[in-house]
């Protein structure tokens, strides 16, 4: 549009410019042109929001999502993953590799940039494997996927049990500027379990996975940075002691980077009282200690990123019995209503959550992103922070439903989403 898209009157969360202010945000021709004093930009022809009393923040990055394409298409497409994370505020995401067939080569990743490039709804950065076909015996080419597009590798989904591959796929990440990115789990010690090992798991009658088995692959893979040189990232963190070994790596200088997840915030094992699936997960809920820490770690910096490690999966994958039923929950839609809840306790403050939702995983990954500096690109979600809604089936847009939070009240949302100076998605609201 020619006269782009004016901002007015927005609250201005920047940290990597250290801007917690009322200001008029310019866009144009894809980027951001000015961010100036209330009333002192034109719109001229453009599109003039007023955004009174809502947040301008920069756009929101995912770093841990399933797309399920290629391969899983009744799941998740790109363009319906996409479309929902542009109506959660986020205008890139990491797309795991565990698709069908796995994305350890060019020919994937091409692909999947293609299908992200033609949806045009959000930013994908795919990510590779490290081992071919996920087997955990060889390493994938990591030359080749960068090349091709990758940003990072992890067998996310499944861990890295041999240790001499974690590794080598740590030094020659390093010589391809990969991050290695990390699934803490024995499988030796959660294999076949369904839920948090503990009296809750008893009582139902199912196979717990104990808190252990996240703790000591985090330990190792910890270890093998220090070891190394080279940085790794631990996804999905949900112990307190994952948190007390991530933390005290750093202290000792390790080069080590974690996230954790909207739902291990949020829900404890409790959740899954009465069998319920849509909670089931992997690494599991844990116990309210666990939940503590992992609010304590977002707050201190000993983790540096939320992700929502968003996992659709189909009505039958979920529907059945608790053992068998799939892991994972969607989470695009719901992230920023949830860490909102940790600001509105106090928790965080508004400019951590932005560095844990768009700066950090912009540094992380190594890719643009995390600012609204004049003249970068015009990626922007504009958060109405007392916008109540009920989250239901009706307003999903990924193609799946497996949520826990299906018929909660949530408060705060995006209202609209900018990517590359382009609406990807707008809420009704006074413009």
């Amino acid at each position: 549009m020619p006269g782009g898209i004016l901002l007015k009157n927005g609250r201005v969360l920047d940290p990597a410019n250290g801007i917690d202010q009322v200001r008029d945000v310019l866009i144009v021709e894809g980027r951001i042109r000015a961010v100036a004093q209330p009333g002192s930009l034109s719109g001229q022809d453009g599109l003039v929001y007023d955004v009174t009393g809502k947040w301008v923040v920069p756009g929101l990055i995912d770093m841990h999502v399933h797309l399920r394409e290629p391969g899983q298409e009744y799941k998740e497409t790109i363009e319906t993953g996409t479309r929902a994370a542009a109506a959660g505020g986020f205008t890139a995401v990491a797309a795991m590799p565990n698709t069908k067939p796995v994305n350890d080569n060019q020919a994937v990743t091409v692909f999947i940039l293609a299908k992200a490039a033609e949806a045009g709804l959000a930013r994908v950065y795919p990510v590779g494997a490290i081992s071919s076909g996920s087997s955990g015996e060889h390493l994938a080419e990591f030359g080749e996927l960068r090349q091709a597009g990758a940003v990072a590798v992890t067998d996310d989904g499944l861990p890295v049990g041999n240790s001499q591959l974690m590794r080598r796929a740590l030094e020659y990440a390093g010589n391809h500027d990969l991050l290695v990115i990390s699934h803490a789990e024995d499988l030796s010690l959660s294999q076949s379990g369904a839920m948090n090992d503990g009296p809750l798991a008893t009582r139902l009658g199912l196979r717990g996975i104990p808190h252990v088995a996240e703790e000591i692959m985090v330990y190792r893979d910890l270890a093998l940075a220090e070891f190394t040189g080279r940085p790794i990232h631990i996804a999905h963190v949900s112990t307190r002691e994952s948190l007390a070994l991530i933390r005290r790596a750093k202290e000792k200088g390790v080069a080590v980077t974690a996230e954790t997840a909207p739902h291990y915030f949020t829900l404890t094992e409790t959740a899954v009282d009465g069998y319920n699936t849509l909670a089931k997960m992997n690494p599991p809920l844990r116990t309210e200690a666990d939940v503590a820490a992992v609010r304590e770690a977002l707050r201190d910096g000993t983790l540096d990123a939320i992700a929502t490690d968003h996992a659709p999966h189909g009505e039958l994958d979920k529907d059945r019995e608790f053992d068998l039923a799939a892991n994972g929950i969607i989470g695009l839609e719901t992230a920023v209503p949830l860490t909102l809840q940790l600001v509105r306790e106090n928790r965080l403050d508004a400019r951590r959550m932005v560095e844990l939702l768009s700066v950090n995983p912009a540094r992380i990954l190594g890719v643009p992103g995390g600012t609204l500096s004049v003249g970068a690109m015009a990626d922007i979600a504009v958060i109405d922070p007392e916008k109540k809604f009920v989250f239901t089936e009706e307003s999903i847009q990924s193609k799946s439903r497996n949520s826990p939070f299906l018929g909660w009240q949530l408060q705060g949302k995006a209202v609209l989403t900018i990517m590359a100076g382009r609406i990807t998605w707008q809420e009704s609201f006074s413009s």
